[in-house]
């Protein structure tokens, strides 16, 4: 089923239609009618970010925080509230909705639950936020066990709502922590476990994450690698012995049977999967994190699906570290709504990217900014060889504070000026590769983002430091705005 690689499609000019008078989220149904109608919403004023302690020596629950980040507000850059989980050790990783600007015109839905998956423990959380959304409370938990014989599956990862109201969760493997590419179907109301979305004998050998595009009939994902060998950290032993993801996976949206896998290397692991926004585009790009290459995917003239590696970033060769040469590891990427610009972070480099991409074949680099990483000037790795730069880059310091860790979840304001930052991975490798991310906890930084000619710059009056929690430092990872975001949104 591997694909061969195809003759590439002109590129299209994704751009969404024209936008039609704004909607205040939940006028029309949830959401905004369009990509651009969502980029003239309301400038965020609380965000929502996972807090983990698993792996961090403290026996306390991980935590939804709500986070202030509104400048006018006397509690901006703090932690507002605290929702603290029932169980231990769940790692929560990544957050969806119940429904999204796919259910738009429909009056009947609300985006008023946070859904709340657990990679580890198989929870699945689902969370309030609408009776206060200032301060969530929990409305119902999802036990393991439901999703173990319900749908033999585990680790659950991505969330999406989808345009029947139902809610998709992919995940990396089955109960046994065997690689398993699959996905669990909630009912939107209830919240109660439905059974498989996919169907046939046929699934890929792992999971991860997904995006969906219904008016090209396709769902694609992607595989991060085997969960009871990544669970425990990187062992760069697991190379070369294919345990680590290293394709696109193809999807029927109609018949959710699984049709086609497109190679992207040996040990790739591809995570973060976008399309762009308009929904007419049948294109996309995905982050590799090992790789550390970014693929542009796309349909072809023959109708099927092909990848072409648009953008590498080079490792550095280097003294002082787990192996001689560095990736730079990308580990999240997302895309502007109008299409315009693609945005990564590289964790262990420590940079962060903006990328036009108005001709989606040759994504051209225009902001560029370091936020920590493991090359910084006096620490304990030295960079014997850069394609790139001319030296390391300076230790990074904000409100005098040394940030441990590198840059990785980013989410973008919806008019696309204003990008956020969490420093944590997932608290096993943050373990190993960032230590200090354990003693000191994880920050939130913001950037200002030039939307006309492109660049990135440290916004130097904007730190949420995870270190100074009441309960000891966390490791805080993806941002979740509560009407919507670049990420959680899909129009169809």
């Amino acid at each position: 089923m591997q694909a061969r690689s195809a003759p590439s499609a002109a590129p299209q000019q994704a751009r969404s239609p024209p936008a039609s008078s704004v909607e205040k989220c939940g006028a029309c149904g949830p959401g905004f009618a369009s990509p651009l109608d969502a980029m003239k919403g309301p400038r965020e004023e609380i965000v929502y970010v996972p807090c983990i302690y698993r792996n961090t020596g403290r026996k306390k629950p991980d935590f939804l925080a709500t986070v202030d980040v509104d400048p006018k507000s006397p509690h901006y850059c703090q932690v507002i509230h605290r929702l603290p989980m029932p169980n231990l050790g769940d790692e929560l990783h990544h957050s969806g909705w119940n429904t999204c600007s796919s259910c738009f015109g429909d009056t009947s839905k609300k985006r008023n639950r946070l859904i709340l998956p657990s990679l580890i423990s198989s929870r699945i959380y689902v969370v309030d936020v609408g009776t206060e959304p200032r301060a969530p409370r929990l409305f119902k938990v999802v036990n393991p066990e439901d999703v173990f014989w319900k749908c033999n599956l585990g680790y659950p990862h991505t969330s999406h709502c989808l345009g029947s109201g139902e809610i998709m969760i992919s995940v990396l493997g089955d109960p046994a922590g065997n690689g398993k590419g699959g996905f669990i179907l909630l009912d939107g109301e209830t919240f109660e476990i439905k059974g498989n979305w996919e169907k046939g004998d046929e699934v890929p050998p792992m999971g991860y994450d997904f995006w969906y595009q219904p008016r090209h009939n396709v769902l694609i994902s992607t595989e991060w690698g085997i969960p009871k060998c990544l669970g425990y950290g990187f062992d760069p032993n697991d190379l070369k012995k294919g345990r680590y993801g290293r394709r696109l996976n193809v999807w029927d949206w109609t018949t959710h049977a699984y049709v086609q896998a497109i190679d992207v290397g040996e040990d790739a692991a591809p995570l973060e999967i976008r399309f762009l926004h308009n929904p007419d585009a049948a294109e996309g790009f995905v982050g590799c994190t090992i790789s550390s290459a970014i693929h542009r995917f796309y349909r072809t003239e023959r109708g099927d699906w092909a990848a072409e590696k648009v953008i590498q970033v080079p490792s550095k060769k280097v003294e002082g570290w787990l192996l001689p040469e560095m990736p730079g590891f990308i580990t999240d990427i997302l895309i502007s709504l109008d299409d315009r610009f693609l945005y990564f972070s590289n964790w262990l480099h420590g940079d962060i990217r903006q990328y036009d991409i108005s001709n989606t074949r040759q994504p051209k680099l225009v902001g560029q900014v370091f936020v920590g990483g493991s090359i910084a000037k006096g620490g304990p790795v030295t960079v014997c060889g850069d394609e790139e730069l001319q030296s390391q880059p300076e230790p990074f310091f904000i409100k005098g504070k040394s940030v441990p860790g590198g840059p990785q979840m980013i989410q973008l304001s919806l008019d696309g000026k204003r990008l956020y930052v969490t420093t944590s991975l997932y608290s096993a490798w943050d373990r190993q590769f960032y230590p200090d991310l354990l003693r000191d906890g994880s920050v939130m930084l913001q950037l200002d983002v030039d939307t006309e000619q492109g660049g990135l710059t440290v916004n130097r009056s904007f730190l949420v430091d995870f270190g100074k929690e009441p309960e000891g430092p966390c490791l805080a990872h993806e941002i979740r705005y509560p009407g919507g975001d670049c990420t959680s949104d899909i129009w169809v």
